[in-house]
């Protein structure tokens, strides 16, 4: 038990609140709720061995806390939320930026509007959202002004204007300013956009083609001839639509992205009437390397439906929320109904999750990729890295270097290189261990380290061999950075080499001691990140295809009749056991060699 507060920390109440932990400067780093404030807070003052990394690291700043007691846990969910927007602490997960999002409005008025706004106000209008792009929110509204041409001005509607503006002239709106619409013919036309953006479009199409017949039958052709336009918009709308579920079921479905260097990515689809209308990314801040990806999604959970105009009734969710009761408590409440949360393990919702899931990787990506794409700040980023590194120039080329294995079996490393903070991908390599037998990566690191700097000092090698990078950066801790160096040392090449340990993020620098940690905000570190992600994701890939095809291998050696050419003609056509499996015996009988009847032995035995 930490002294400095023990008779605080025995004085707390047993019951709900939110505490606030502060450092030296009395600046608040953290905020949490808690259904016991003497069990929670205590809990961080007790033995650091139980705390995982990022807990114990806040820990070491807490200066002083302060607690707030609440009447119930939902009240302390509610005030954590405003506590973390209000102070935007350093160790809480949170919505990055803390912006509002654009929502599309249908606006509480007799002759109502439907517009973009990022208010959310409560005066009977209806609202849709939110987006994380303003443009695809006017996009929709341009579609949709064409398809119900409701009113886009804020005048006072009487009927008696002078003249109709050129959106009525354009066949954008019906005119109410001018009085030739009816009331019930122009709330048909916002009931349809609301309907539209439900997800429920298509329940528009029958009485629209009854109109326009009996339009056609009066002979009012150019009437018919608008409807029918407007009936094959929305034809062409539904059949983009991706249909998920044939129960007509709302719901969001939430998955998380995260990177090797501790950014994360929220990804929420919504499920309306069984159709996925839109899909949007969220990105979080102040995430870390050891976040849970629970708790990455319950702290989005918490800031996002706070503001939310519409929570729907099922929310499904890649990952187990934490405190999960409480949640759906607090949900149920905001709704104003019954929210489920579901965490599906397979079948149709968790192919939907999964679905989702690879949009959060990618655009997580993506996030990453424009932020590397920016010459200034990547040029900031090499000035950091080189003064945080004391490196005698900018680190132009970085290259650096990974090992993937699983427990010793098809070992094998990637060396991939940043120019001037940007992938350049004709000069990554892959290497198969050769001369090391069992689980040895600091005999790994020396070998590959050693391949790829001896053909650096051979005159009859390529350029981009020859070349020697200004940072050589090996991904592990001081084991494998000696490894790295007593290589170097006996091939007799001085390059600038640091390793990088992925828990604290914690780079050593040779004849130091202690690691050097670059500021959590830091572009140095946020470059750094990225290259070694990238090492990680290239070894595992190649990784991933000797095991593939080792394990072909080793099933087709067992198979009589399939000799080496056989075995090879195998491999390159199908790659893997599971497609192998997954081909039918006149897929495997067109492999060169191989024939019906082999086919079938071949079949039989997978």
């Amino acid at each position: 038990m930490d002294e400095r507060f023990s008779e605080r920390l025995a004085a707390l109440a047993t019951g709900p609140g939110v505490y606030l932990m502060k450092n030296s400067s009395n600046e608040v780093i953290y905020v949490g709720k808690a259904a016991s404030l003497r069990n929670r807070v205590r809990s961080y003052f007790q033995s650091r061995g139980n705390l995982d990394p990022k807990t114990r690291e806040l820990v070491s700043h807490i200066a002083d806390f302060d607690v707030i007691r609440t009447d119930t846990a939902g009240e302390a969910l509610i005030l954590e939320n405003e506590l973390i927007k209000r102070h935007q602490p350093r160790f809480n997960v949170r919505l990055k930026d803390g912006k509002t999002y654009p929502y599309i409005c249908i606006t509480n008025e007799p002759w109502p509007r439907v517009i973009s706004t990022r208010r959310l106000i409560r005066d009977g209008s209806r609202y849709f959202g939110p987006y994380t792009s303003a443009s695809s929110v006017h996009r929709t509204l341009d579609l949709m002004n064409r398809l119900f041409p409701f009113r886009v001005c804020d005048i006072p509607i009487t009927g008696n204007a002078a003249r109709p503006c050129l959106y009525y002239h354009m066949g954008r709106c019906l005119g109410p300013c001018i009085g030739v619409v009816e009331p019930q013919e122009y709330a048909r036309a916002i009931e349809g956009a609301a309907m539209f953006l439900n997800g429920r479009a298509e329940d528009l199409l029958p009485e629209m083609r009854k109109r326009m017949e009996r339009f056609a039958e009066d002979l009012e052709f150019e009437r018919a001839a608008k409807l029918r336009d407007e009936i094959s918009a929305i034809e062409h709308v539904l059949e983009r639509q991706k249909i998920v579920t044939g129960k007509g079921e709302d719901a969001d479905v939430l998955a998380v992205a995260q990177s090797a260097g501790g950014d994360a990515v929220v990804q929420v689809a919504f499920v309306r009437n069984g159709k996925v209308l839109g899909s949007e990314h969220f990105l979080m801040a102040g995430t870390r390397i050891d976040d849970q990806p629970a708790d990455v999604l319950s702290s989005f959970v918490t800031q996002f439906y706070e503001d939310a105009a519409a929570i729907p009734p099922e929310l499904i969710v890649q990952h187990p929320l934490n405190d999960a009761a409480l949640l759906n408590a607090w949900l149920n409440d905001r709704r104003g109904g019954k929210v489920r949360l579901v965490h599906p393990q397979r079948g149709e919702k968790r192919k939907l999750v999964d679905m989702v899931a690879k949009s959060a990787e990618e655009n997580l990506e993506q996030a990453r990729l424009r932020w590397l794409n920016d010459e200034q700040r990547m040029i900031a980023a090499l000035t950091e890295l080189a003064d945080a590194l004391a490196l005698p120039s900018l680190p132009r080329r970085i290259e650096c270097f990974d090992i993937s294995t699983l427990h010793g079996t098809n070992p094998v490393a990637s060396m991939v290189v940043f120019a001037d903070g940007k992938p350049l991908k004709r000069d990554y390599r892959r290497f198969a261990i050769k001369g090391v037998q069992g689980q040895n990566d600091f005999a790994m690191m020396q070998e590959v380290v050693g391949r790829r700097f001896k053909r650096a000092t051979t005159e009859t090698e390529t350029e981009a061999w020859r070349e020697l990078p200004g940072l050589v950066i090996i991904d592990g801790g001081k084991g494998q950075l000696n490894a790295a160096l007593e290589v170097l040392d006996q091939l007799g090449v001085t390059v600038p080499v640091v390793g990088l340990a992925k828990e604290n993020e914690e780079i050593y620098v040779p004849g130091q001691f202690h690691p050097i940690i670059l500021p959590r905000d830091s572009q140095a570190l946020y470059l750094v990140q990225r290259v070694r992600d990238e090492a990680h994701r290239f070894a595992v890939t190649f990784h991933r295809q000797k095991r593939a095809r080792a394990q072909v291998t080793s099933v087709l050696d067992e198979l009589p009749g399939i000799g080496p050419k056989r075995k090879k003609a195998l491999i390159q056509a199908f790659g893997s056991v599971r497609n192998m499996r997954e081909a039918s015996e006149e897929q495997i009988a067109a492999v060169a060699g191989i024939g019906p009847a082999l086919a079938r032995q071949i079949k039989a035995s997978l």
